[in-house]
Formats: C-alpha cells, structure tokens, sequence
C-alpha cells in the first residue's frame, strides 16, 4: 500500500494514466476536470481489454465456459465493490449506469411505494440535478412535498437547520456527500441520525466523495449510497447502488426483463432475488470488471494518504489563486475536498475555460449540474477546478500562470 501523500501526483503515478501523454494544443496537459470525470489508470484500461480479447459472453444463463468466466468477473466485481464500500453482504450491491440511475431507482421503487400524498421527501440545496430532478418527479406524481435544507452564504447546511425540517411525515432524506460544484464535505452520520429519529430513508449521493475518501457505508449509516465509476478512475456507464438488504428486499423491480425474473408465465411473474432483481437484461460486464479494477487500483493507496495530498493541492490552490488578481472563491465550507470554484471579475466563466484549453488546461465551467445552488451564491456560472491523486502543485501553478493570461486578454 502506498502511504506517503507526497508519493501521489509524481512522475511514477502520473505514469499510471496513459492520458498524460497527449498534448493538448501544443501544451502538456493539465487535467483539472476530475469531478466531471477521472482519467483511468493503464490497470483499468487493460482489465477491460484483457476480458474483451479473452472472449466476452452473457453472465448467469450460460452453461458453457466463457459463460462461466464472464459470470465469475461479474459477480467478483460486485464482491470487490462491497469490500470498497464495506457493505455487509454483496448482494447489497445493486450494479447500475451511475449515481444517476441509481438514484432514480430508488425514487421510482422506494419512493413510489412509501410515499404518498401529505408525505414530505427532504433534499439540500447543494444538490446536483440527479438529486433534485427524480425527487421531484416522485412528489408531482403522489402529491407529497419536496422541502430544500437551505444553504449558507459559505455554501454549508446547517445541521440544526435540517433537525427543523424533519418531521414524522418525513419519508425520505437523500443528501450528497460532498458536493460537486463547491466541494462542501456534508457531516452525513449526523444527518443520517436525524433521519432515522423520525423514521426516514437516507440516500447519500457519493458520486464525489467515493474517489476522495474512505465510504464505510455501516459507519455512516445510509440507507443507501450511489456512485459512478466514471468519477472513480473507472469506465463510464456503470456505478454502484448499495442499499441495505432488508430495504431491497421490500422495494419493487425497477425494469422488467430477462434476468430480475424467477419464474415468467401469462399470468404472472416471480421475481429474482437481490441484487438480480434490478439488474434487468444484459448487464455492463465489462463496465464491471474496469470498475473493479479501479477500485482495486484506489485501495493501492492508502486512503488517508490520498485524501491529505489531496487537501494539501486544495490548501495550495486557495492560496496561489486566490493572490491572482479579480478572482473571488464561490462556496467557502470549513469542510471541503478536491474542488475550487471561482469567478475571475469582469470575465464570464466559459471565456476563462476557453482561454485555459488553449493552453492545455482542463477545468469545467457552468452551473455544473447544481443550477439552483449557484443561483443560490449569487452567479450565474463558475469556473471550477477540481483535483485528484494524480495532480500536482505544478497543475496548480500552470492554473495560475493560464488566470494571468485570462487577466491579460480581458483587462
């Protein structure tokens, strides 16, 4: 295991990422976009080549050996993501396209058969939209309520503030873990235990804390927890649901199909047991093995480790671009982790991308899928810059050297 921080972002990790050999523009690039997506690892790339070049086949219904090799990787793959995740039993892992669809999973079963009209379903205003849209669809169509824990001019959620809102017709809390447009760290075993006092259903959405912190979901008490591979150092379209068995168990399929069926006839259908029973058709396979591979690359480091060299790139980033002149931070949380979001005054935030690209940096502009809470801090976009264990104060300084040149070119 690799313990040292200072070990993360050299050469001989960097050398792990084949995407570090590309220029961009004639410039080595700089990839500060990790919280739309992480580049992946050579173990990942090759963990999915390896699988397609040794011959690929359907998991679970064939008798033959590919069959049983594909069904093999599939079902170690779930075994791997419940070690990551520290769930109790694998069949509490429930494989899906992302935090997206695994969200909307929950709505549309947990959701539909629990709530109902005069019931209320909690959420933050450091959303992202798949935390907010599938919330609110589930309160439209069964007349319930869909109530906001405000946001502080720091971009913070009070946890007193949440304490007020939770009541006895709370049905359901679902509340990320750190949020991708600010980076705020969110106190989730406390907001956990506030929704257990009344009775309520606790999601957290991981899809950013997963690839920056140790998840011990026992530990923190969730009912459920969602992430996305893409944002793990893994492949796109595949993500993780764990749920906790008893709840998965009492929840209706979420897509009928081949596989999440026991017994089919005209008249009636029994369903597969968890975690088959949402996993419809033909899964991801592949999606699952790089996923696994990426999770075992992650465990190659120590946690603690990555998560401080992490910290230290943010600490750092604060205090070399927040001396660049005309650059205001959006969302100050004491806790925070991997994100900086920014304005640079007078210059709108897709022109401070723009320029940054042109010089071979990667940083993602908008209201980055979290509209009502940039709103919320008085914008209408950011530029944000967000780290992982593979960047170093170099990207940090060739980020402040392209914000000169944003400086130059507008004023």
């Amino acid at each position: 295991m690799i313990s040292d921080h200072a070990a993360l972002g050299r050469a001989d990790t960097r050398a792990d990422f084949p995407a570090f050999d590309h220029v961009i523009h004639g410039k080595k690039l700089v990839y500060l976009d990790n919280a739309a997506t992480t580049q992946m690892p050579r173990v990942v790339i090759e963990a999915v080549a390896r699988f397609c070049r040794s011959g690929r086949a359907n998991v679970h219904r064939g008798v033959h050996t590919l069959s049983a090799q594909a069904t093999a990787a599939y079902e170690g793959a779930r075994s791997t993501a419940q070690r990551f995740l520290n769930a109790r039993e694998a069949r509490e892992i429930v494989f899906v396209r992302g935090a997206t669809e695994a969200i909307n999973l929950v709505a549309r079963t947990l959701g539909e058969d629990n709530v109902g009209a005069g019931d209320e379903v909690l959420i933050t205003g450091l959303e992202h939209h798949s935390n907010i849209v599938p919330w609110q669809w589930l309160c439209q169509k069964t007349g319930a309520r869909l109530r906001v824990v405000p946001v502080t001019d720091d971009g913070e959620i009070r946890l007193e503030e949440m304490a007020s809102l939770v009541n006895d017709r709370t049905r359901l809390v679902a509340a990320t873990h750190v949020s991708n447009a600010i980076g705020t760290l969110n106190p989730v075993r406390a907001m956990a235990d506030i929704a257990h006092a009344h009775g309520a259903a606790f999601l957290v959405d991981g899809a950013q804390a997963a690839p920056h912190l140790a998840v011990d979901v026992q530990a923190l008490g969730c009912d459920f927890y969602v992430l996305s591979g893409h944002k793990c150092y893994g492949p796109t379209g595949i993500g993780v649901l764990y749920g906790r068995a008893e709840l998965l168990e009492r929840m209706s399929p979420f897509m009928g199909g081949g596989e999440m069926v026991e017994a089919v006839s005209f008249e009636r259908t029994t369903y597969a047991r968890i975690p088959q029973k949402f996993e419809a058709g033909t899964p991801n396979v592949e999606g699952a093995v790089g996923l696994a591979a990426a999770f075992d690359y992650l465990t190659r480091f120590d946690r603690t480790a990555a998560a401080a060299h992490e910290i230290a790139l943010l600490d750092y980033a604060d205090e070399r671009v927040g001396a660049v002149p005309g650059v205001r931070f959006i969302g100050r949380a004491r806790l925070r982790t991997a994100v900086l979001s920014f304005v640079v005054e007078g210059v709108h935030a897709h022109d401070v991308g723009t320029i940054l690209d042109e010089q071979g940096i990667a940083i993602r502009t908008g209201h980055h899928c979290a509209q009502p809470l940039i709103e919320r801090l008085g914008v209408p976009a950011t530029a944000r810059a967000s780290v992982a264990l593979y960047n170093t104060t170099d990207d940090i300084d060739a980020l402040v050297a392209g914000l000169a040149r944003v400086r130059e070119i507008f004023h």
